[in-house]
């Protein structure tokens, strides 16, 4: 089964409706496409469609949660974080009000869209924010969870989902736990830390680098911020080599997050795959993800060379 990240939000919200009245959900007139759409039609007094006013949304999401609501504020990733970067620090962090901002259509994987409408800086910006919370769900059974999970949570949360279906591999069942990774795959050999779309990615290369002989250990990091440091230390520790991987500039995101603990605590050999500093391009989202080396070969190839010791780090 494959389904969109963002889709599962728009599920998540329409169980909110019922499951917690104080849940209102904000828009910048792109309900269609973040999925709110069900949520305006089904519950249109706890719904604001603020237009193309991206800080104006902030700044009475705020207001919202000041008086006690609980607001989802939904916008495209680049706009949410970008535009209203000011809003978020000073009027939503800085009061640690709670304020959950919803950035879909993230990543490189938007596609045709462009360098432009692809962010591949919000997940540095939200976690450089002190009292921020960011989470990164990699399909959409732990995207619908991690949106429960926000809406009980107290205090500003960033949630980071992807406009293109993506492969479901998590059960029903499965335990969303804010802050804390998850073990989806036990090697000996070396840790591939992954997340969001890159997880079943990370998965796929897993199982090619098994046939060869090589065991590898698949974490995925839903929360970025707070990280689960003993899960990433422990991996240091078991493995000995990281491999990070993430649809999002590895300068800030989770490889930095990783290199920034095991600095700290346990440094071990680390190779950081991710987008590159570079700005996103136009193409389908197959094509850009092989241009930025978002591929199980990339990965299998990286962990070929680290195995070896080949690679420089």
């Amino acid at each position: 089964m494959n389904k969109a990240t963002r889709e599962a939000y728009g599920d998540a919200l329409m169980e909110l409706i019922d499951k917690n009245k104080d849940v209102v959900v904000l828009d910048a007139d792109l309900s269609h496409a973040t999925k709110t759409l069900g949520f305006s039609q089904k519950c249109p007094e706890r719904f604001f469609n603020m237009g193309i006013a991206e800080a104006d949304m902030i700044g009475t999401a705020a207001g919202l949660a000041a008086c006690g609501k609980i607001p989802f504020a939904s916008t495209f990733a680049v706009f949410a974080t970008g535009r209203a970067f000011d809003q978020i620090r000073n009027t939503v962090c800085y009061a640690k009000l709670n304020v959950k901002i919803v950035g879909t259509h993230a990543g490189i994987t938007v596609g045709p869209d462009g360098g432009t409408h692809e962010a591949i800086e919000d997940i540095a910006l939200m976690r450089s924010l002190p009292n921020m919370t960011v989470i990164v769900p990699s399909d959409d059974v732990e995207a619908r969870k991690a949106v429960l999970a926000a809406a009980e949570y107290v205090g500003p949360v960033y949630l980071r989902m992807a406009r293109g279906a993506s492969p479901t591999y998590h059960k029903e069942d499965y335990q969303f736990e804010l802050g804390k990774g998850e073990l989806v795959r036990d090697g000996d050999d070396i840790t591939i830390v992954a997340t969001g779309l890159m997880v079943p990615l990370a998965l796929e290369a897993a199982e090619r680098l098994e046939k060869e002989g090589t065991s590898v250990q698949v974490v995925n990091i839903h929360t970025i911020k707070p990280l689960d440091e003993e899960r990433i230390v422990k991996c240091a520790k078991k493995t000995g080599k990281i491999i990070t991987l993430e649809e999002a500039n590895v300068y800030g995101g989770l490889g930095a997050a990783v290199c920034e603990i095991l600095a700290d605590q346990y440094p071990v050999p680390v190779k950081r795959i991710g987008v590159q500093d570079k700005f996103g391009k136009s193409g389908s989202s197959e094509e850009l993800l092989r241009e930025y080396g978002l591929t199980a070969e990339h990965v299998v190839s990286v962990a070929k060379e680290m195995m070896t010791n080949q690679i420089s780090v």
